[in-house]
């Protein structure tokens, strides 16, 4: 296993900062500023320069970093190389996701995922879509699974499967009977966003944009990070939103929502991204391989719509 204080160092200088790096290896702040003493004790010198609630990396430090990375990076392939002489997987999977995929897909899809290999443990960090996938590029996570993504170089994308967005809005809405909704007939009418990164908001964008209607021309009410929230505040009249069709089911069986389709129709990708020219074990490539395949037969047995 690579030296502890090679890890500790390779995320303070990946997130600029003893706090988030110690919230990131779970670690308690006293202990990484020590682990980064003994290492600059052991080489003499310094290797970061503090200030002004950030660090950044000395001459001897960037070099440091440049032979930390090789030897980490060596250090994951041995210990997946000695794993795969056995015939079962195991280990720790770092998965990224996005809010959604963590809340309506991820659990259904890790839960068949332990059952065929019970000694891998699933990590699971949530953001929005543009977190992931840069999290995903600086090789803080295995993989991720998200949205949408951008033509990042430093990350390999597959799509795996796409659901359809639909507006949604509380039953007594002036939209709520209507059967399909353009970009025109959505003007008039208080609209619910997600945050910037959010892969749903991009697309209600680029369909505003696409029907040449710019995003000052729409009358947004609320900005918010959390799909419940956005659900909520729908479901009380205070406007309408854009969700996709996973996310909303429970809801519209239980009528505190309705959906309408838009015209014409957007679907969100459901993606796995993975770090370029990275090794890549036998455990990432079987997961990634098994999300193939478990979110296309999710998205197609998804109840239709009314």
């Amino acid at each position: 296993m690579a030296d502890r204080r090679l890890q500790v160092f390779n995320a303070v200088a990946k997130h600029g900062s003893f706090t988030r790096a110690a919230e990131h290896l779970f670690m308690t702040q006293p202990a990484v500023t020590f682990q980064i003493k003994q290492l600059e004790e052991h080489y003499d010198t310094r290797l970061f320069e503090r200030g002004h609630g950030r660090v950044s990396l000395t001459a001897a430090g960037e070099m440091v970093l440049a032979y930390a990375e090789r030897i980490l990076d060596l250090d994951a392939e041995l210990e997946s190389r000695v794993s795969e002489l056995t015939d079962e997987l195991a280990g720790t999977l770092t998965i990224g996701t996005s809010t959604t995929i963590a809340a309506y897909w991820l659990p259904c899809l890790l839960e068949q995922f332990k059952r065929k290999y019970p000694r891998v443990t699933p990590r699971v960090v949530v953001g929005n879509s543009q977190l992931t996938e840069d999290r995903v590029a600086s090789r803080e996570l295995d993989l991720g699974l998200i949205e949408i993504a951008t033509d990042q170089p430093l990350v390999e994308r597959r799509t795996l499967a796409h659901d359809e967005l639909l507006v949604i809005c509380q039953p007594g809405h002036p939209l709520a009977h209507l059967p399909m909704l353009g970009a025109e007939d959505l003007l008039a009418h208080p609209f619910i966003t997600r945050d910037p990164g959010n892969a749903v908001r991009v697309l209600a964008e680029e369909f505003f944009e696409a029907a040449g209607i710019g995003m000052d021309q729409v009358t947004i009410c609320a900005e918010l990070g959390s799909l419940a929230s956005v659900k909520h505040l729908a479901a009380q009249g205070l406007g309408y939103a854009i969700a996709s069709k996973a996310a909303i089911q429970r809801d519209l069986r239980e009528q505190r929502l309705v959906a309408i389709a838009l015209q014409p129709k957007v679907y969100t990708p459901l993606e796995i991204i993975l770090p370029k020219d990275r090794f890549r074990s036998r455990l990432i490539t079987a997961f990634a391989d098994h999300a193939a395949t478990a979110l296309a037969a999710m998205a197609t047995s998804q109840p239709e719509r009314d």
